[in-house]
């Protein structure tokens, strides 16, 4: 019998029955998709930071899961011997004109403090590889990686299953059980509390034949160009609130990759490969839903990822893992279920 049931094989729902299977408990995780089956299973992979001022308790959190990515994503390849395409290549962004240099300066000296000397946000000349810079700088950060988000679904289930865990598309709920379930878990959590917590946004992004695997990824023209391991390039997204088909892709992508390919004339004749569409779960606040389902005793829900699930995914399982084990409450002020209340 299992101690702990995840419902979801997403970013959260893998990085809990990690993070618990860690710590010697019986774990099964139950996804009729399998692994990344939902938004999880994207292509883009962008694990970038907020912007190093006005600090608070979500970039606090999101920084310490960001520094922790490299040491745990190789510690999750050497237990499950898969790959998750990680790799920390910083990124490079446009600066526009005389007062947007000042200010990336500014936030500079801020992430000294803020990143802990660990990491840096710089302002440098734009070179062969970036984006179009009116003033001919960019902003570069050396904390941002990349990774690719349906081969980490993959090598935290073969994680998991080292560990003992099982991972299958169903079966009966024993011990605890950890709700993880996305864009649709929003929706049980909505009507078991006769409002709105969250709603499920779409996102369309696309895959490009372009080799700039040591390169940094771009963010420009609010579009994500993230260079992977394999020798793709992936281009993404959008937000979209109003949509009738939540895995078609329109013309709405199609100006991504124009925009993309705008701001960046390397890709220009690069072949598309693929096209994805897909839920992504918003919580009302915009930040992660974490913790026990009030009302609910021995049911925990992780969710609410929406743009940086993977990021903080290593530290969501710690928090989870700890609470459900050890009765440890390390949920961080405002990242509560009843928040989104």
């Amino acid at each position: 019998m299992a101690d702990v049931t995840v419902l979801g094989a997403g970013a959260f729902g893998l990085s809990c029955a990690y993070a618990c299977a860690r710590r010697g408990a019986r774990v099964q995780v139950i996804d009729p998709r399998g692994p990344g089956g939902g938004a999880s299973g994207g292509v883009v992979g962008a694990l970038a930071p907020h912007v190093p001022e006005n600090w608070n308790p979500k970039k606090a959190f999101q920084f310490d899961a960001l520094d922790r990515a490299e040491a745990f994503w190789s510690e999750v390849e050497d237990t499950g011997g898969v790959s998750a395409g990680y790799a920390r290549t910083g990124r490079l962004q446009p600066i526009a004109d005389a007062r947007a240099l000042d200010l990336a300066r500014a936030r500079g000296e801020t992430a000294k403090t803020l990143w802990q000397g660990l990491y840096a946000w710089e302002v440098v000349e734009k070179g062969d590889w970036g984006p179009q810079s009116a003033t001919g700088f960019l902003i570069h950060d050396t904390l941002t990686a990349r990774m690719s988000p349906h081969r980490a679904c993959a090598a935290l289930a073969a994680a998991v299953q080292a560990l003992g865990g099982e991972v299958s598309n169903g079966g009966e709920l024993e011990g605890a059980v950890i709700h993880a379930t996305g864009a649709a878990g929003l929706v049980e959590l909505s009507a078991a509390f006769g409002r709105e917590v969250g709603t499920a946004v779409k996102g369309q992004a696309a895959v490009l034949d372009f080799d700039a695997r040591a390169l940094p990824q771009i963010f420009a023209e609010t579009v994500h160009v993230i260079p992977h391991a394999d020798g793709t390039v992936a281009i993404g997204s959008t937000s979209e609130r109003d949509f009738d088909d939540p895995t078609a892709t329109d013309g709405q992508l199609d100006d991504v990759i124009a925009r993309a390919r705008a701001a960046v004339p390397a890709l220009a004749e690069a072949r598309v490969l693929a096209r994805w569409a897909g839920l992504r779960p918003r919580a009302r606040t915009r930040s992660p839903m974490l913790g026990p389902w009030p009302g609910r005793s021995g049911h925990f829900v992780a969710n609410g990822g929406f743009k940086i699930g993977f990021g903080i995914a290593p530290k969501v399982g710690d928090v989870l893992a700890a609470l459900v084990l050890e009765g440890i409450d390390l949920v961080p002020a405002g990242f509560r279920v009843e928040d989104n209340l």
